[in-house]
């Protein structure tokens, strides 16, 4: 068994809307998420966090406080990440969906309301609490879904 894969990913509210991403190309989830990704060995949180924003989403961000670390895993293959939530802040770009992911990981980039989020799936299981709460929150290991 390898050790957990580190991630970091953002907390952007703009006009109380929460930007999230669907990463999984040609319609095969329809799970959103949080932007970020994998962080990169010699490289800080905050840095590796604002380039998975602006490669996916073309935006640029401050990075804030620390919101949530939440843990998911594929226990039949061995995977294991363990992710870091910062609430962040736009600093510069637009959302456009002419906008190309250069990896082609994130297909679709969205805001949404907090209504409007309990009618789409997506992780972690206590996303709304980090995105509108306040303080750190710890979100035990869950299964991996797609």
């Amino acid at each position: 068994m390898t050790s957990p894969r580190l991630a970091a990913r953002a907390l952007i509210l703009i006009d109380d809307r929460l930007l999230l991403v669907n990463a999984y190309g040609g319609g095969l989830s329809d799970l959103w998420c949080a932007p970020g990704g994998g962080v990169e060995k010699g490289s800080s949180l905050h840095d590796n966090l604002a380039r998975e924003v602006h490669e996916e989403c073309g935006l640029s961000v401050t990075v804030g406080a620390l919101a949530l670390v939440n843990e998911f895993h594929a226990p039949e293959h061995g995977f294991h990440q363990v992710e870091l939530f910062f609430r962040c802040a736009l600093a510069g770009g637009t959302l456009s969906d002419d906008w190309q992911d250069p990896e082609g990981v994130v297909t679709r980039r969205r805001l949404f309301s907090r209504s409007e989020l309990s009618g789409i799936r997506f992780k972690p299981d206590s996303l709304l609490q980090a995105a509108w709460g306040d303080g750190v929150r710890y979100d035990p290991l869950e299964r991996i879904v797609r």
